[in-house]
């Protein structure tokens, strides 16, 4: 059969005139189409964080991929309030500006004590930096809960890690308190007005430090704790002097080990420590 070329030619000539809208719509769209940082999320806003404690609210309400990276202290089982195996999921960064801004993220969470400098190379680069202080009290833990959520665009999250804290933390009803000395790691106490101490008094626990006329990090020698021991006695540290025998001997003091990972934040560990102290009291007369 012969061919009408002149036809075929027409036919060509709106094949490439069809071809050329297309290929002109598709760069409009995608010229149209908002950037994105690698690892975006798409349920808030993207986030670095460079604080500890931050860091243990974030992997309880952040959605997956929503964190690029935490502080380098949650993947260091001596300052981490969070299971490894939960920080291993996470990237992690030294803390310098030069590797926040190369993640690009939305938000940089930090500690009120972020280096200033640190803080102008972030807010140069055009990064948001939200800063947060150490809560003392649980209502303080909550709100910092809430805030953190809020920013995160995560507020049902932050409201069920409420509800857990706030079950929690909630005073047991006994009938006498029980002196107690909590000793944490480097043989120092804590102070009235911290957030551990407010959860042994709701507990029914009484700060045996007081009574030893010690304040917020004193020092409490294995001598000093043997020459007033209290009824109970919460070990949370790991010295010379908190694994020493003579402990052992204290007929009068119920001696208890506590993990110190429980000691170091709020947020999810209010929930851990609460449980804990549940525990130890009901064993006790």
């Amino acid at each position: 059969m012969a061919r009408d070329h002149s036809s075929l030619g027409r036919l060509k000539s709106r094949g490439r005139a069809r071809k050329g809208v297309l290929l002109a719509g598709a760069l409009l769209a995608v010229s149209c189409t908002p950037d994105r940082a690698p690892g975006a999320s798409d349920s808030g806003p993207t986030i670095v964080s460079l604080n500890p404690c931050i860091d243990a609210i974030l992997v309880e309400v952040a959605a997956p991929g929503q964190v690029l990276a935490l502080s380098h202290y949650s993947r260091d089982s001596g300052s981490s309030s969070i299971p490894h195996n939960v920080a291993a999921r996470y990237g992690v960064t030294g803390g310098t500006a030069e590797e926040v801004i190369a993640l690009a993220p939305d938000l940089v969470l930090a500690s009120t004590f972020l280096p200033q400098p640190t803080r102008q190379a972030l807010e140069r680069a055009g990064l948001r930096v939200e800063t947060f202080g150490s809560p003392t009290t649980v209502a303080a833990s909550i709100a910092q809960v809430r805030e953190v959520a809020a920013i995160a665009g995560r507020g049902l999250e932050g409201e069920r890690l409420v509800r857990d804290m706030t079950q929690a933390a909630m005073p047991a009803d006994h009938a006498r308190p029980i002196a107690t000395l909590l000793w944490q790691p480097g043989e120092i106490v804590p102070g009235n007005a911290t957030l551990v101490a407010e959860l042994l008094r709701a507990k029914g626990f009484a700060n045996h430090a007081d009574a030893m006329g010690l304040g917020q990090a004193d020092f409490a020698a294995l001598e000093t704790v043997l020459a007033d021991p209290p009824e109970l006695l919460l070990v949370a540290g790991d010295s010379a002097g908190q694994r020493h025998p003579l402990l052992a001997g204290l007929r009068a003091t119920q001696v208890e080990p506590l993990d110190p990972h429980l000691l170091f934040c709020g947020g999810r560990t209010v929930v851990g420590l609460g449980m804990r102290l549940d525990q130890i009291r009901a064993q006790l007369p």
